[in-house]
C-alpha cells in the first residue's frame, strides 16, 4: 500500500519531467522520408536532363553534330566497352593519376603537419607555397615534359605538383585549427612530438585533410586530361584529342561522362574513409 503524502505526489512529478521522453515515432518516419525524397531528387535531376536533351535532339532544337542523343552516346559507350578500348584506356589514366596523387599527398601531408605544429617552419614555407600555388600547372608542364620527356614521367609529376598545394594548405589549416586544449593534454602527459604528430595532430586534421585529397582528385583529374591531351598517345586526355581532330564527337562526350562518373566515384570513396577514420564525426555527416 503506497503512502499518497503531498511530497511522494511532488518527487514522482519532478522524476516524470526530468524523464526524457523517446522521441516520437512520426518524427522520425518524416525524417526518413525526407531523406528518401531528397535522394530520389538526386537521381531524378540527372535522369530529366538526359529526357530533356533527348528530346531536344529529337526535336531538332539542337544541333546532333555538336549535341549528339543520350542514346547515340549510349551506343558508342557500349561499342568502346565491348572492343575493351574504352577500359584500357581507362586504367592507363588511372595508373598516371594514381601514382601522381600519392606522390603528391603523401608529402603534403607531412608537410603541411609540421607547418601546423612549427611557428618556424610555417613562416619559413608559407611564402614558398604562397608564390608558387597561383601558378597554372598546366604552364609548367612544357618544363617537365623538357625535363622528363614525353614518358610517363612528366605526365605523373604535373598531377603531383598539383596534388600537392590544395592537400598541404588544408592540412595546414586543420593543424593550425586544433584546439589548444588538445596541446594542452599531450604537455601534461609528456607526450613527445612524433606521439603529438600521430595522436593529436593527425587525427584531429583529418577532415580537412580529406577536404584537401578531395579538391587534389579533381585537380588530379583535369591535369592528367590535359597531359595526355598535350603529350601522350594514350589514356582519356589522348582519346578527347583524337576523337576531336576525327570528329568523332559521340567518343568524346564518353570520355568526357566517364572522367565525370571518376571523379564523382573517387569523392565518394574518400568520404567513406573519412567517416571510417573520424568515427567520433559520423553523427554529423
Amino acid at each position: 500500500m503506497s503512502l499518497k503524502t503531498p511530497l511522494a505526489d511532488a518527487a514522482r512529478s519532478a522524476a516524470a519531467k526530468t524523464t526524457p521522453a523517446p522521441p516520437p515515432q512520426p518524427v522520425r518516419r518524416s525524417l526518413v522520408k525526407r531523406i528518401g525524397a531528397e535522394r530520389f531528387a538526386a537521381v531524378l535531376a540527372p535522369l530529366g536532363l538526359l529526357v530533356l536533351w533527348e528530346i531536344a535532339t529529337k526535336a531538332g532544337l539542337l544541333n546532333v553534330q555538336f549535341f549528339p542523343a543520350p542514346t547515340t552516346i549510349a551506343k558508342e559507350f557500349a561499342r568502346l566497352i565491348g572492343s575493351g578500348q574504352l577500359l584500357d584506356t581507362t586504367m592507363v589514366s588511372m595508373g598516371r593519376l594514381s601514382i601522381g596523387f600519392i606522390i603528391g599527398a603523401v608529402p603534403a601531408v607531412i608537410v603541411g603537419i609540421i607547418m601546423g605544429l612549427s611557428r618556424w617552419v610555417r613562416t619559413i614555407a608559407e611564402p614558398l607555397i604562397a608564390a608558387t600555388y597561383p601558378i597554372p600547372k598546366t604552364a609548367i608542364f612544357p618544363l617537365l615534359l623538357i625535363i622528363f620527356g614525353l614518358g610517363e614521367s612528366s605526365k605523373v609529376a604535373v598531377v603531383a605538383i598539383g596534388v600537392f598545394f590544395p592537400v598541404v594548405v588544408n592540412t595546414a589549416a586543420g593543424v593550425m585549427g586544433i584546439n589548444q586544449i588538445h596541446h594542452d593534454v599531450g604537455k601534461n602527459f609528456k607526450a613527445s612530438r612524433l606521439q603529438v604528430f600521430r595522436t593529436i595532430a593527425v587525427p584531429a586534421a583529418t577532415p580537412l585533410i580529406i577536404a584537401g585529397m578531395k579538391l587534389g582528385v579533381g585537380m588530379a583529374l583535369m591535369l592528367i586530361v590535359v597531359a595526355e591531351m598535350l603529350g601522350g598517345t594514350s589514356g582519356l586526355g589522348f582519346m578527347i584529342w583524337n576523337s576531336w581532330s576525327t570528329f568523332r564527337v559521340e567518343t568524346m562526350y564518353v570520355a568526357l561522362i566517364l572522367i565525370s562518373v571518376l571523379g564523382v566515384a573517387m569523392t565518394l570513396l574518400l568520404t567513406e574513409v573519412e567517416r571510417l577514420l573520424t568515427p567520433w564525426n559520423r553523427k554529423n555527416s
